[in-house]
C-alpha cells in the first residue's frame, strides 16, 4: 500500500480517527470518550486542550503506530469538529476559555435579541443568509464582550473546532466557508467575505481565521505537530470543516438534490442545493465545494437525550450495555408508545422554531406506562422533531426519494424505523458508517488530489435501506399532529417570567 489518509472528528461525547486506503478500506481505527462540560443551565462546553488538540493527538499517535499503516503512507489530513463554537485564543494560539459549543448552548440569548432588533431580520437575511439563533457564533462573540471583557481584550482569533485543530497542525489559522457562515452576522454571503459592518460592536475581521475552502491545502504538519502527532512532518493538511458536512461526504452527499439525516448527539440535516435556499427557520451555507449551497436543519438534543434516559432512569443497567437494552425494551411497546408524546426540547431547540426557551415534555402519562413505553416516546419525540423539519423543507425545495442515514443512532433500530415511518421515507445505509472521520480521509484525498468526488460511490457504496412501515402511517400522522400541537399551546409558557 502507498497512498493513505487520516481522517479525525471531535464529537460532542467522543472523538474519532480512521486511517483509510486509496479504494476506500478502513485500515485502523480509533476512539477517545470525553464529556460535555455543563457548568450551568444552558451552557454547553469542551475544554478544546483536553477533548479537542489532545485526543487528536493521542488518536493520531495511535493510529500511525498501528502495524496496519505507517506515517510515511499518510498522504493527507482531514480534520472536523462539532460547530459552529467559539473558541478565543491568545496570540500563541491558546485557549482563553473553554469553547462555547454550537446551539446546544444557548447562553447568548439576550444577545441574539438585542442584535436581532439592532440590525433586523430582513438585513440579517440578506447579508448573512441567517437570523440569529443559538447555532450563530455572532452573539456568543458579543456574550464574550460582554460578560468577559478581560478575556476578549486579551483575544487574538476566534476559532471553531476545526480552525483550532489546523492551527495546531500548521500555525496557520484559518476556517472553511461552510464554517464561517456559521458565524453570522459577520459572514458576507455576497462576498464570501468577512464584513466590517460589526467591527466596533462585536469583533473586527482580523480577529477571525482567514477564509478558505475545505478541500484546501493549507499547509503542513509543523515539526512541534509532528512530535506530538506520531506524523511526518510537512504532511499536507486541508481546512477541513464541520462534522456534519464530514458526515455528509462520506454517506455520499456532495451533489444537489442529496440529503443526509446524521444521528449522533443532535440529528443534523443537509439538503445540498444548486441555489440558495431563502428561509428564516432554516440555516444556509455556501456548501464545500465552489458554486453549491446547503439548507441545513439541526435538533438540540437527540442523542444527547438518549443519554440522558439512560443516566436518569436506566441506572442500575450495565452502561455499556444499556443502550443496547434499552433499545430492545422499546421495541416491546407499540408504534407510538400507547399515546406519548416527547418533546424532546431539553435544551431549547434550534430548527425549525429556533426557541432557546423550549422546554422538555412527557405527554400522556398514565399507570399503565412503563420504562420501555417512555424510552419508545423518547425516540419517537425525536423522530417528530426531523419530520417538522423536512415539512419546512419541503415548502422550499423538492425532497429526495430517499435519505442517506449516518452515526451512531442508526444502530438503534427502533429510532431508525421510527424516524423513516414519520417522514414517510426510506433511508439508506453505506457499508462504513463510522461518519465524519472517514468524510474527513476522502476529503484529504480530494485535496491533494487522489479522488474525485464520484469515487466514494466506490469507496463506501450503500449496502441497505430501510423503508417506512404503512401500518404504522396512521399512528405517527396522529403523534406527530399532537407535537406540533403540543408546543404551539405551550410555548408562552415555557418562556421564563
Amino acid at each position: 500500500m502507498s497512498r493513505a489518509y487520516l481522517g479525525i472528528d471531535i464529537g460532542t461525547f467522543e472523538s474519532k480517527g480512521v486511517v483509510v486506503a486509496g479504494d476506500g478500506r478502513v485500515l485502523a481505527s480509533a476512539r477517545r470518550p470525553h464529556r460535555m462540560i455543563v457548568p450551568r443551565a444552558g451552557w454547553a462546553e469542551h475544554d478544546a486542550e483536553a477533548a479537542w488538540w489532545g485526543e487528536f493527538a493521542s488518536i493520531s499517535r495511535e493510529l500511525t503506530a498501528d502495524a496496519a499503516v505507517s506515517a510515511s503512507e499518510i498522504r493527507a489530513v482531514g480534520a472536523s469538529g462539532i460547530g459552529p463554537c467559539m473558541l478565543p485564543v491568545d496570540a500563541d494560539g491558546q485557549p482563553l476559555m473553554n469553547a462555547a459549543l454550537y446551539g446546544v448552548d444557548t447562553r447568548a440569548a439576550a444577545e441574539i435579541e438585542e442584535l436581532t432588533a439592532e440590525i433586523g431580520r430582513d438585513a440579517l437575511l440578506a447579508s448573512g443568509g441567517n437570523l440569529l439563533t443559538s447555532q450563530s457564533v455572532g452573539p456568543k462573540i458579543l456574550w464574550l464582550r460582554k460578560h468577559r471583557p478581560e478575556l476578549f481584550a486579551r483575544t487574538d482569533k476566534i476559532l471553531n473546532s476545526n480552525s483550532f485543530l489546523v492551527r495546531r497542525l500548521t500555525g496557520r489559522t484559518v476556517i472553511d466557508h461552510y464554517s464561517g457562515c456559521g458565524f453570522s452576522p459577520l459572514y458576507d454571503i455576497a462576498t464570501r467575505s468577512w464584513t466590517d459592518r460589526y467591527a466596533d460592536r462585536i469583533v473586527a475581521p482580523e480577529r477571525l481565521p482567514e477564509l478558505c475552502w475545505s478541500t484546501d491545502v493549507v499547509g503542513g504538519v509543523t515539526a512541534a505537530a509532528a512530535e506530538a502527532t506520531g506524523l511526518m512532518p510537512g504532511t499536507p493538511v486541508i481546512a477541513g470543516t464541520i462534522d456534519a458536512a464530514s458526515e455528509a461526504v462520506s454517506v455520499g452527499v456532495c451533489g444537489p438534490g442529496q440529503m443526509m439525516v446524521m444521528y449522533g448527539s443532535t440529528i443534523f440535516i443537509i439538503l445540498v442545493t444548486d441555489r440558495r435556499v431563502e428561509d428564516p427557520r432554516l440555516w444556509y451555507s455556501p456548501w464545500l465545494f465552489e458554486g453549491r449551497h446547503a439548507c441545513m436543519a439541526g435538533l438540540a438534543t437527540s442523542g444527547t437525550l438518549t443519554h440522558w434516559f439512560r443516566d436518569q432512569f436506566a441506572r442500575e443497567l450495565d452502561p455499556a450495555e444499556a443502550m443496547r437494552r434499552l433499545a430492545e425494551e422499546a421495541a416491546t411497546s407499540p408504534a407510538g408508545a400507547k399515546g406519548l408524546v416527547v418533546l424532546p426540547y431539553f435544551s431549547g431547540e434550534r430548527t425549525p422554531i429556533h426557541d432557546p426557551y423550549a422546554k422538555g415534555m412527557i405527554f400522556g402519562l398514565d399507570l399503565t406506562h412503563e420504562r420501555q413505553d417512555l424510552y419508545r416516546a423518547v425516540l419517537e419525540g425525536i423522530a417528530y422533531g426531523v419530520r417538522h423539519v423536512l415539512d419546512t423543507y419541503a415548502e422550499n425545495a423538492r425532497l429526495p426519494e430517499a435519505i442517506a442515514a449516518v452515526g451512531g443512532g442508526t444502530r438503534n433500530d427502533v429510532w431508525f424505523q421510527a424516524v423513516s415511518d414519520a417522514v414517510r421515507r426510506p433511508q439508506v445505509l453505506r457499508r462504513e458508517t463510522i461518519g465524519a472521520s472517514y468524510g474527513n480521509a476522502f476529503l484529504a484525498a480530494l485535496g491533494v488530489g487522489d479522488a474525485a468526488e464520484g469515487d466514494i460511490e466506490q469507496w463506501n457504496p450503500s449496502e441497505r435501506a430501510v423503508a417506512p412501515v404503512d401500518a404504522n402511517r396512521s399512528v405517527y400522522d396522529a403523534g406527530y399532529r399532537l407535537f406540533r400541537q403540543l408546543y404551539d399551546r405551550n410555548k408562552d409558557l415555557m418562556r421564563p417570567t
